[in-house]
């Protein structure tokens, strides 16, 4: 169960784009709430405003009209430092592409955000990146630059990187989009575990088998909030591996 406390709510958002006369609504009136400890997918057809919801909720662009309030503070007031700063401080960003340096360690690449943080407050960002490290599994390659990595491995380093300032809301955009079936489950098992230790966490994917490992799902069409509701039969790790290994049938009838 839920807590009551909100972490996300947006009332009436709408976003509109603009190039000279042209108009396009990337949203309309969108009213979403998620509470702590939330796992919600947002699905939706290509060009139904799903990365522009993130890119709002993830503070990394702003609301035409409407509202919206992360951790109790009102976004729509904030100046580019102070957006900047709440990035950093309460949200941790997944990438499909990882978005990690090459070259460096696994360690080194989740121990940054601590580094370039400005307030100060983690003095022992070497220990935190190795306990982000040991929470998705990746203790022993530690020490291992990120192209001795495979890709689901590169991955782990990133959510580790997302984790490592214990941020208010785990943001992730498509995370098994560069991923095989095998490793894409095992990933969104991962976002499970994170999930039942009370990460609050939003997730983005076009998989519908990727989905239902969520809580919940937001379907958006167009812009608007089609379906918002919560799943029933949720995948389980086990349970989307024995779906993977059924033989698949041809059109025919033979397998």
């Amino acid at each position: 169960m839920t807590s009551l406390k909100k972490v996300v709510e947006t009332r009436k958002l709408s976003r509109v784009f603009r190039t000279g006369e042209i108009e396009v609504r990337a949203l309309t009136d969108v009213d979403i709430t998620i509470h702590e400890g939330e796992f919600v997918a947002i699905m939706g057809a290509s060009g139904s405003g799903k990365s522009t919801l993130l890119h709002i909720i993830g503070c990394l662009d702003r609301p035409t009209s409407g509202e919206y309030m992360l951790d109790d503070v009102r976004v729509n007031d904030l100046s580019k430092d102070q957006l900047a700063d709440i990035r950093n401080q309460k949200i941790g960003f997944i990438f499909q592409s990882y978005n990690l340096l090459a070259r460096t360690t696994a360690l080194e690449n989740v121990e940054l955000p601590l580094i370039y943080n400005r307030s100060g407050k983690f003095t022992n960002s070497r220990e935190l990146a190795e306990r982000a490290l040991a929470q998705v599994g990746l203790s022993d390659r530690a020490h291992h630059k990120t192209n001795e990595l495979s890709g689901g491995e590169q991955q782990r380093v990133a959510i580790a990187r997302a984790l490592v300032n214990d941020p208010t809301l785990i943001l992730a955009d498509e995370p098994t989009g560069n991923l095989d079936s095998r490793a894409s489950f095992e990933i969104a098992d991962l976002f499970v575990k994170l999930n039942d230790a009370g990460k609050t966490i939003v997730m983005i994917t076009h998989e519908p088998e990727i989905a239902r490992f969520a809580r919940r799902m937001i379907y958006l069409r167009d812009g608007r909030v089609l379906t918002d509701s919560m799943i029933e039969r949720r995948y389980t790790l086990e349970l989307a591996l024995r779906e993977l290994e059924k033989p698949v049938k041809s059109s025919n009838g033979e397998q």
